[in-house]
């Protein structure tokens, strides 16, 4: 086997807009929920409608990178990031203002478009550089998404002063990138036997699909299990597994470089099985959960690390598609597991997808080592 590229050194130069964009980002995501009330005071939206915004904004997100992967084909990385960051500040700046409910919601699916270009760019250039730098960055979005709450609360009441900021944000975030510009994104070439292809995007894309269902389906629904347990602080500890997944990011940011990514991407999967497991028993289940997120922290740069390893980065906008879908059906089957067998379902549920990405990490790991084995016959 070839061995990994060395550990990139991580400069001002190389983080500087990406932790800027990565902080917006979190902060945008996290906003709607919480603005919630504010939509409701200005527009006299019921509560049945109001989450209409939220669902606007996350199929923007969801619909933008396969446009992004095709024009990374064409465009350079700074165009395409600094045409997505200009779409996100048009999007929450109209929604900021929109004098009526149908232009906000509008302003929500252009913002979110944005986020999904600036996003699916940036994560295909920074998993090129390596697990620190795009562990590093992705940390950074966890922070933005846990001051998001805190700037809507601290707005007074008015809704334009949060998405404004996020504006603010944007526009700090070009001019950084005006100083120090955007990473360059390493390529690997194609593999040489297209079948071998075909079946490492399949195995990509259902890893991916299979984390961001375990990332949601935790925090969609372990708050539910624990308020049937009887814990009081269930909201505490959704947020302490909030957390964990971002420290998890951070200390691979520091020292992941060391372990092989196939490797770490493992050990985390039969981590969370373990810690889901463990959530099943009542006096573990708090614990229990602010550990999985800590496991689960580092699966998405570092899968997205090793993709790049063995497959040209431009390829990996279109892989974060099958995240939106694992982020759609996850709450949803949980849901319906829930209601048929009761909460304790959601442990159990999510311990056997844990077992499943384990599975596919696995198969991904042999597919993938093939692919880079000599060919029979050859001098090695």
């Amino acid at each position: 086997m070839s061995a990994p590229p060395p550990p990139s050194s991580l400069s001002l130069q190389v983080l500087a807009a990406g932790t800027l964009a990565f902080l917006t980002l979190g902060v945008i995501q996290a906003m709607y929920g919480p603005a919630f009330g504010l939509f409701q005071a200005r527009y006299g939206i019921s509560t049945a409608g109001v989450g209409l915004i939220a669902s606007a904004h996350f199929l923007g997100s969801a619909l933008a990178p396969p446009l992004v992967g095709v024009l990374l084909t064409r465009l350079s990385l700074r165009r395409v990031v600094v045409g997505s960051v200009l779409t996100l500040a048009a999007g929450v700046s109209t929604v900021a203002v929109a004098p009526v409910w149908a232009l906000a919601v509008g302003g929500a699916l252009l913002g979110g478009f944005g986020l999904g270009g600036v996003s699916g760019a940036l994560n295909a250039a920074y998993a090129s550089i390596g697990t620190r730098a795009i562990n590093l960055v992705n940390a950074v979005f966890g922070v933005g998404s846990i001051l998001s709450p805190l700037l809507v609360a601290g707005s007074g009441g008015n809704l334009a002063v949060p998405f404004l900021s996020v504006a603010a944000l944007c526009g700090l975030t070009l001019l950084v990138a005006r100083l120090w510009g955007f990473p360059a994104m390493r390529e690997t070439p194609l593999p040489d036997a297209p079948g071998r292809l075909g079946v490492q995007v399949a195995l990509f894309l259902l890893l991916i699909a299979l984390y961001v269902s375990l990332e949601v389906g935790f925090g969609a629904w372990a708050g539910r299990h624990l308020q049937s347990l009887g814990v009081a602080a269930f909201a505490l500890v959704v947020s302490g597994y909030w957390g964990g997944l971002t420290v998890g990011r951070i200390l691979t940011g520091l020292f992941g470089a060391r372990v092989r990514p196939h490797r770490l991407v493992l050990g985390c999967a039969a981590l969370t099985v373990v810690f889901a497991l463990a959530a099943t028993q009542a006096a573990l289940a708090p614990v229990a959960y602010v550990l999985a997120g800590l496991a689960l922290g580092p699966v998405f740069g570092t899968t997205l690390v090793w993709t790049t390893r063995h497959l040209p980065a431009r390829l990996v906008p279109f892989l974060l598609t099958s995240g939106s879908v694992g982020g759609i059906a996850a709450p949803w089957g949980l849901g319906v597991l829930s209601a048929r067998h009761g909460p304790d379902a959601v442990p159990v549920t999510l311990a056997l997808l844990a077992g499943l990405l384990c599975v596919v990490v696995w198969a991904t790991r042999r597919v993938t080592q093939m692919a880079v084995l000599p060919a029979a016959g050859q001098p090695t």
